[in-house]
């Protein structure tokens, strides 16, 4: 009998991985190939890189999709991104940017290493089982090819678990009634989450917008007067992670709890030693 699924292993996983995936949009390389194929503006080769595999969208669809954003932001850029650059060109761009940018932050002999190889093969074995019914950037991203070298396939595989556990989550969102800023403001002040100044200075909401969600949401109860979650906003930060992880279980009990347990270790080793290499600013993570 295959051993279950401990609790939340999958949420385990998925912390590991969504932050190796993330590297690329902390990283000069993806500015600096961006910017040779005509994007220069960094909030343009944000919603390009994350959205050029769902083709040549409008506004509406990168709003709709990645949640947070400011429509205002995002029309801003999009689709006017795409006349700078086709999102075939920008894939193609993202793809160099992870490349450099893994090997710069892990080292040549960690991207040749087996460790690497079985992670890869780990994660594209759970990314099979990954639903794409009502989960667009997943299905976008699953319609792209698996990069041959293990680390870009590792890459890939942990794009569409991210992105399938992303889809999910925002579901769920809608389901507790929280607002883009209000998800935002909410996630917060659980510590884990954007910090305010990073979620003002990247999402193009103003401190205005911040405060009016922190007032919706002392009003239901869930913050307090001090910016803080009442016992009421952390049961339903806790029940949205739930929620997600029930949303997101099939991949992790198709590849099983020891793969599960081993993707998790391999992975949490590489993105140590990303993190050491200074992967990520300072700061961004906090409720300052």
């Amino acid at each position: 009998m295959t051993p279950p699924l401990p609790e939340r292993a999958g949420r385990r996983c998925h912390n590991v991985l969504n932050p190796l995936h993330s590297t690329h949009y902390f990283s000069p390389d993806l500015g600096r190939e961006l910017a040779a194929v005509g994007i220069e503006d960094d909030r343009a080769a944000y919603f390009a890189a994350r959205a050029a595999a769902m083709g040549a969208v409008g506004a509406g669809t990168v709003t709709a999709t990645f949640y947070n954003f400011r429509h205002d932001l995002v029309a801003a850029h999009v689709p006017a991104v795409w006349q700078a650059a086709s999102p075939e060109t920008v894939l193609a761009a993202r793809a160099r940017a992870v490349d450099a940018t893994l090997r710069r932050l892990l080292g040549e002999d960690l991207i040749a290493s087996k460790d690497m190889a079985e992670a890869a093969e780990l994660a594209l074995r759970a990314a099979e089982a990954c639903g794409s019914t009502a989960r667009p950037l997943y299905a976008a991203h699953a319609d792209l090819p698996v990069p041959e070298a293990p680390h870009l396939a590792l890459w890939h595989a942990a794009t569409l678990l991210r992105e399938h556990r992303g889809d999910g989550h925002l579901a769920v969102l809608l389901d507790a009634e929280l607002d883009p800023v209000e998800a935002l403001v909410s996630h917060t002040a659980t510590g884990k989450g954007m910090a305010p100044k990073w979620a003002l200075g990247t999402r193009g909401w103003s401190r205005e917008d911040w405060e009016a969600a922190s007032g919706r949401l002392r009003e239901r109860g869930l913050l307090d007067a001090q910016g803080e979650l009442t016992q009421a906003g952390v049961d339903l930060r806790q029940d949205i992670e739930a929620r997600t992880d029930r949303l997101d279980r099939a991949p992790y009990e198709h590849l099983g709890a020891a793969g599960v347990e081993r993707l998790t270790e391999i992975a949490r080793n590489l993105l140590m030693t990303a993190f050491a290499a200074g992967a990520f600013p300072d700061g961004m993570i906090g409720k300052e």
